[in-house]
């Protein structure tokens, strides 16, 4: 089932055969460029609002998708749902995504020190790229869980545990650092218990919706990086969060080469955007194919472009913001 080959929905996405034909496309598709002025506050920091569905409220002030891109969570505030869910940003390629009647406090939102606490409801935190500087931790019922690996996990306050469905964590408990790897799910009421769970069996709405997420995620994501590539988006300031304006979201650039997501979605840094899925809006949505376009294929991210940087474009508007550790 975790097999990421497998976790990939079978279905045909259209992408570019070379950088040469998906240049050619555009410039003469009429496709508007990234335009606008940059996001308020495009310097994104933890705790930046990315999607909100449904009734969500920040510090009990109702947020509607206005406030994507803007809101954000600064030390002690909270955000809540009712019949509703949302999507916050936190460090660099890391979601943290809550369901019906749930709520999270921001207790740290720096960028080497990232803490949340869930106060209510459920939670999943997928983490497609972590940096050994980053120090990402959630509480639940006053236990800190540390999570050491890029992975899926979830948290539930009302029953509290964490289950990890890849990856890896650490929970503290009485000063006692217990493991709890993929695969296995700790109790989180009094003494920590760690078993094994049927991540098949678990598999609940919020689950579902987070797959859901990270795949227009990463379709955002692979846009970015295209336009950064091509020139006709924002500048390349390095691996981090990218505004794009056609999603309303902010899409996550790897710093180089390809990474997939828990649930199999590849994220594409811009020195691989030519691998990178075109996704058409407007009219060209409705199937029109690009002269040039093919199915798109999986390529092995293993060094493909390693260490390669891709150039700082000129064409382009500097529509977002993106921060992180730089190379490992």
């Amino acid at each position: 089932m975790f097999d990421k080959r497998k976790l990939i929905p079978k279905v045909m996405i259209l992408a570019v055969a070379g950088i040469f034909a998906a240049s050619t496309a555009f410039a003469t598709s009429g496709m508007p460029r990234y335009q606008g002025n940059p996001m308020p506050g495009s310097s994104v920091v933890p705790g930046t609002v990315n999607y909100v569905e449904g009734s969500v409220a920040l510090d009990g002030q109702a947020l509607t998708s206005d406030a994507v891109g803007k809101a954000k969570l600064g030390e002690n505030q909270v955000l809540s749902t009712a019949q509703g869910k949302a999507e916050i940003l936190l460090t660099p390629g890391v979601y943290l995504r809550m369901g019906d009647n749930s709520a999270v406090r921001m207790l740290s939102p720096n960028l080497t020190d990232t803490r949340v606490a869930l106060l209510n409801g459920e939670a999943t935190v997928e983490v497609t790229e972590l940096f050994k500087e980053n120090h990402l931790q959630v509480g639940v019922a006053g236990i800190m869980t540390t999570l050491i690996k890029p992975g899926l996990y979830e948290f539930n306050a009302d029953h509290p545990q964490v289950a990890v469905y890849t990856g890896e964590a650490s929970v503290l408990s009485a000063d006692r650092e217990i493991s709890v790897k993929e695969g296995h799910a700790a109790q989180l009421t009094g003494p920590v218990k760690v078993t094994k769970f049927d991540r098949k069996a678990v598999q609940d709405p919020l689950y579902a919706w987070s797959n859901l997420r990270s795949e227009y995620n990463a379709q955002a994501s692979a846009e970015s990086a295209q336009a950064v590539y091509a020139g006709w988006g924002p500048y390349w300031y390095g691996p981090g969060w990218y505004w794009n304006p056609y999603w309303d979201m902010y899409g996550f650039l790897p710093g180089y080469g390809m990474l997939y997501s828990p649930f199999g979605w590849p994220f594409f840094s811009p020195a691989l955007a030519f691998y990178a899925p075109i996704y058409f809006h407007g009219p060209l949505r409705a199937g029109v194919v690009a002269a040039g376009a093919r199915p798109f294929a999986r390529v092995p991210s293993a060094g493909v472009a390693h260490g390669l940087a891709a150039p700082r474009m000129g064409g382009g508007f500097a529509a977002g913001g993106g921060f992180g550790g730089g190379r490992r």
